[in-house]
């Protein structure tokens, strides 16, 4: 468990749960799943010692189901965010190498790297607890980061500090969102090499196992995409809801809109890249199948062809095999090689006719 105080201002790491909420700011409370289910009862004492409410039971379930999918919730003390991850598991970063072979076993290994574990949020006015599946990097991430934040060192981000529990809880949402940048490209990669194995002429693909696992996990992206856009649409529709303040609260809910309204977006255009993905999959599916019976109709065409010019010369020896003896030339010393040659300029002449007619070769 960690917890961090900030403010305007002000960051700091806690090393135990205070009494009492600080004068200023709010609390950030980031925890391990299982450290959460432990911690619950100290947890829950705190909160009602803080807020005056505690987290009902339901969501207590939802923030330590590891299957959950992503949603929106929301009660009159505070609102339940949980948001599935897109990430690459613990040590398969060696599937993001651009050196990675491109076979049939590096696609399906990479295809299993995909984490989609859940992380809660539970957003009080001042509190945020942030239930993590073990020991998230997310977490780890935004409290390195907000402390260079704060002493000036983060050149490439803001450095405003977050000012309240639903601002922070926003800017963690965008960046599992923006974390799918890195995801985005090992599907690219894998699939791009997929798509080459299918529609390699000289290849004969038999992985199948891998097309399948590659079209389910694209499904099962698409659907965690869609419950992310629907829990953060649910999140902007309470917004409105929120009870008129000062203008003070009235600036800050809209910027927690607008921040809202971008989290929103980044959804949409990784649904928008996991549906081109699955198309183009299917896309490529069909090509191998199209290309297949394109080679089968070549092999038949090219084994007609030859079958129709041996059918001439199939009967000639047919006719000349005959048990008669007056055939024609039978007798003659140069009738083999005359029925040779006879055969040979018919077989050269259907060759020639076959060949302009462009029933035999592969270009058509």
């Amino acid at each position: 468990m960690r917890i961090f105080h900030l403010g305007d201002s002000l960051y700091e790491e806690l090393a135990t749960l205070p009494e009492a909420l600080p004068a200023e700011g709010f609390l950030w409370i980031g925890l391990p799943r299982r450290e959460f289910e432990l911690q619950l009862a100290t947890l829950q004492q705190r909160l009602q010692r803080w807020t005056g409410a505690q987290l009902l039971d339901l969501h207590v379930s939802d923030l330590m189901n590891q299957q959950l999918p992503s949603h929106f919730d929301y009660t009159s003390w505070y609102d339940l965010m949980v948001f599935r991850r897109l990430a690459t598991m613990a040590g398969s970063q060696h599937t993001m190498a651009d050196e990675e072979p491109h076979r049939p076993a590096a696609v399906e290994e990479a295809l299993k790297s995909i984490d989609t574990s859940p992380v809660g949020f539970a957003v009080f006015d001042r509190v945020l607890i942030t239930v993590h599946p073990g020991e998230c990097a997310l977490r780890d991430y935004f409290a390195s980061k907000l402390g260079a934040q704060q002493e000036g060192r983060d050149l490439r981000g803001s450095t405003r500090l977050p000012t309240s529990p639903a601002e922070l809880m926003l800017r963690m949402v965008n960046h599992m969102v923006d974390s799918y940048l890195d995801l985005r490209r090992l599907l690219t990669r894998q699939l791009t090499a997929l798509q080459n194995l299918l529609l390699d002429r000289r290849g004969h693909f038999r992985d199948w196992t891998v097309v399948l696992l590659a079209r389910d996990t694209l499904s099962r992206l698409e659907d965690l995409c869609e419950d992310q856009r629907s829990a953060v649409q649910e999140w902007i529709d309470a917004l409105g809801e929120w009870p008129v303040g000062d203008a003070h609260a009235e600036r800050e809910r809209e910027l927690l809109r607008v921040r809202s309204r971008d989290v929103l977006e980044h959804v949409e255009r990784v649904l928008s890249h996991v549906r081109r993905l699955e198309t183009s999959a299917e896309t490529s599916v069909q090509m191998h199948f199209s290309l297949t019976g394109e080679r089968t109709n070549n092999i038949m065409r090219t084994l007609t062809v030859l079958t129709a010019i041996f059918l001439p010369l199939n009967l000639i020896t047919g006719i000349f095999g005959m048990n008669f003896d007056t055939l024609p030339l039978i007798h003659r010393a140069t009738g083999f090689w005359i029925a040779a040659g006879l055969m040979l300029v018919l077989a050269i002449a259907l060759g020639a006719f076959f060949w302009r007619k462009r029933y035999l070769g592969t270009q058509q």
